[in-house]
C-alpha cells in the first residue's frame, strides 16, 4: 500500500516525498523516493544551498543524503520497523555540481535480528559521486507515512 506522500515540483518526475516531518531533511530537501519494480530509489535536485566554498556539492550534504537513503533502504519493505544509523562509511569518488539531480540506490546485504547492513551509491547524470556502506539498528515502530513495498 502506497503512503500518502506528496509530489513536489522540485523533485525529478516520478519521485515523491514521504508524508512525515523531519526538520533537518525538510531544511535541506525536499528529498524524494520512488518504488519501481520492487526496488526503492531516492533523489534530490541540488542547488546553491548545497554548495561548499569551492562551488561543488558539499560533502556533508552528500553524506546526509546517503544516510537518508541507507536508512530508508533498510526499512521500506519491513512493515512496523524503523532504524537508526550505527555506522556509516562514505567514499567520495567525484564532485557534484549545484543543479545536479543526485540519485541514490542501495541494497540490504544482510539482516540480523537487531541489525541491518546496507550498501549503495550516489550518482548524478550517470556519474558516480559517492559510495556508502552502513549498519543500522532495527527498531520497532513504523515511521508515519513510510511507503509500503
Amino acid at each position: 500500500m502506497e503512503s500518502t506522500a506528496t509530489v513536489s515540483p522540485v523533485l525529478p518526475p516520478g519521485y515523491r516525498t514521504y508524508a512525515y516531518e523531519d526538520p533537518f531533511e525538510d531544511l535541506v530537501g525536499p528529498i524524494g523516493y520512488r518504488i519501481d519494480g520492487g526496488a526503492i530509489s531516492f533523489a534530490f535536485r541540488s542547488d546553491q544551498r548545497h554548495a561548499n566554498t569551492g562551488g561543488t556539492l558539499h560533502g556533508g550534504m552528500l553524506m546526509t543524503f546517503a544516510d537518508y537513503a541507507l536508512c530508508l533502504t533498510a526499512v521500506w519493505d519491513q512493515p512496523g520497523e524503523k532504524c537508526v544509523t550505527v555506522s556509516c562509511n562514505c567514499e567520495f569518488v567525484a564532485a557534484g555540481q549545484p543543479g545536479d539531480v543526485v540519485e541514490a540506490t542501495g541494497e540490504v546485504t544482510r539482516r540480523t535480528r537487531s541489525l541491518t547492513f546496507v550498501r549503495g551509491q550516489l550518482t548524478a547524470g550517470g556519474r558516480l559521486l559517492l559510495t556508502f556502506s552502513a549498519i543500522v539498528k532495527r527498531l520497532r515502530g513504523a515511521r508515519a507515512g513510510a511507503p509500503a513495498a
